[in-house]
């Protein structure tokens, strides 16, 4: 054959090869659009150009779905975008989330361009992002707000549970799932409802200058008594509101003071004022506050936990979702906070010896023996150098103070009382008992030094000895505490110890609130809306 022909002949058969890859590649994305394809919505692929100026994050969601468009389908789309309005019931803010930009581009998207519905879809997917981190973990990091909580930072594979949500046309459920569950949380968000069906009247300042009894004659009264009936703590029977701090106002007052964790004696005094002086947005922000740190707790707070609330200044022992025992509790004071942490019981100490923290021995030790020679000696306190070795308290100086550990010997008089309760934490902090029980019956209990005392620690520890061991019972526990000798009790089961903070919640669709008493529920009210 003619070597011309030859080549000619060559290269059609080399055309014509090319021509039908060329053919089977277009038709092959003929079908892999078609399949991509639902209720007559293309799905548009997106290339990598488009996702050039994204984050890393983004670029993971297109990557699991094959680099195509996210959201073809328009009831994936109506979910998101129906999240991100009723996100303020969460305490976030719908404009955080471009909700005015999605819902003007939502509107138009049949006549949008393919790029422009591309650049839509990762609008749409960015915001997911950022809605859904925000309702699982916060939208802020506890760690970089305060230097004293100790919490895990919550996870999630966002990309995966995203893939599955859009192929079974399930987004909205994957929002619910992700959300806090614990029905404290639930009853939170439930407040906030309640509360916005208030009406928005602003009143002015209460002012006390001495505490109010029940008869006492005054003008405040009038005003105590319009913003009781506000809170609908107070029904007047008559149309004229007297000066007289009569019974039925009493009653009202009772109400409002158990509804804000303070004693229902009836007597108003600065606390309760206090809390008669907060408005409707004050406490909207607290429940916002409130919502947002229940989001940087545990999802899951194990089988058997035990459960303390700061503000509320309770503990609270739970098995299997049944409350099993309450108790009062002592928290750490403003400036010497009880740190937030999850942790894990490890043992009871029963009959323990107290080691001087590094604070209390500056802050109270330290000046309180240089004042008197006796402290040592009256405090039953022994002073032990680096090696070990006793120290007098005749050659114990102030100035060296620094250099000694010192040990409160056991003893019903002993700081941490009969029984303390240890659990991990790099703050030194543990639950125990108490030689000095007046505190118990304060409102304000904020007055420790960081450790959380329990009102009754031997009923506590005999309630949890008994799912560890049947055998124990408070005869078994007084028989080792009569001998005034230290014993350590290993805890071999699993029992969690969360140490949180919330300031209300919701009983029976009453507001419930606690004194905020470290002050936190504004500033993290306001790095919310910053």
């Amino acid at each position: 054959m003619n070597p011309k022909l030859l080549i000619i002949v060559l290269l059609a058969l080399f055309l014509a090869n090319c021509q039908g890859k060329e053919d089977n590649r277009k038709e092959a994305i003929e079908d892999a659009q078609q399949k991509k394809t639902s209720a007559n919505e293309i799905i548009r692929p997106v290339s990598i150009e488009k996702l050039k100026t994204v984050n890393d994050s983004i670029k993971r969601y297109y990557a699991v779905l094959q680099n195509y468009e996210i959201w073809y389908n328009s009831n994936n789309r109506k979910d998101l975008i129906n999240e991100i309005k009723l996100c303020y019931r969460e305490g976030l803010n719908p404009s955080d989330y471009n909700l005015e930009e999605i819902e003007k581009l939502e509107e138009k998207r049949e006549k949008l361009t393919d790029d422009e519905i591309i650049a839509y879809d990762i609008l749409l997917t960015t915001n997911f992002e950022k809605l859904a981190n925000h309702l699982h973990a916060g939208k802020l990091n506890p760690k970089k707000l305060y230097s004293d909580w100790d919490l895990e930072k919550k996870e999630i594979a966002l990309s995966q549970k995203l893939e599955n949500a859009i192929k079974e046309n399930k987004v909205a459920t994957l929002f619910k799932n992700i959300k806090p569950q614990d029905e404290i949380y639930r009853k939170i968000k439930k407040s906030l409802l309640v509360l916005e069906k208030y009406p928005d009247y602003k009143f002015g300042k209460i002012s006390l200058k001495n505490k109010i009894v029940v008869n006492d004659t005054t003008d405040v009264i009038i005003d105590i008594k319009k913003r009781l009936a506000y809170w609908k703590d107070y029904q007047n029977r008559d149309s004229i509101i007297t000066n007289v701090y009569d019974s039925l106002t009493v009653l009202a007052v009772k109400r409002f003071q158990r509804r804000h964790n303070l004693a229902a004696d009836g007597v108003i005094g600065l606390g309760t004022i206090k809390a008669l002086n907060y408005s409707k947005n004050e406490r909207r922000e607290q429940i916002i506050a409130n919502l947002e740190r229940w989001k940087w707790f545990p999802n899951d707070f194990g089988e058997t936990y035990l459960l303390v609330n700061l503000p509320e200044y309770k503990l609270s022992y739970v098995v299997n979702k049944d409350t099993i025992t309450t108790e009062r509790i002592i928290i750490g004071k403003a400036s010497r906070k009880t740190p937030i942490l999850t942790s894990k019981l490890t043992n009871f100490v029963f009959n323990p010896t107290w080691t001087v923290p590094p604070t209390i021995l500056k802050e109270d030790l330290t000046p309180a023996a240089s004042k008197s020679s006796g402290y040592f000696e009256k405090n039953r306190i022994t002073i032990y150098n680096n090696k070990g070795e006793i120290i007098s308290a005749e050659d114990w100086s102030p100035e060296n103070a620094r250099s000694y550990r010192y040990v409160q010997r056991p003893g019903s008089d002993n700081s941490l009382g009969l029984v303390k309760f240890n659990f991990s934490n790099r703050h030194s902090v543990y639950l125990h008992d108490t030689n000095n029980r007046g505190y118990f019956t304060r409102e304000n209990r904020a007055v420790s030094s960081g450790c959380v005392r329990v009102e009754n620690p031997l009923r506590l520890a005999k309630k949890i000895m008994k799912k560890e061991d049947n055998d124990w019972s408070l005869e078994k526990i007084d028989e080792i505490i009569a001998k005034k000798n230290s014993k350590l009790v290993p805890i071999k089961s699993d029992v969690k110890v969360h140490l949180l903070y919330w300031t209300n919640t919701l009983d029976k669709n009453q507001l419930i609130f606690y004194e905020d008493c470290y002050n936190l529920d504004k500033e993290v009210f306001n790095k919310l809306r910053n």
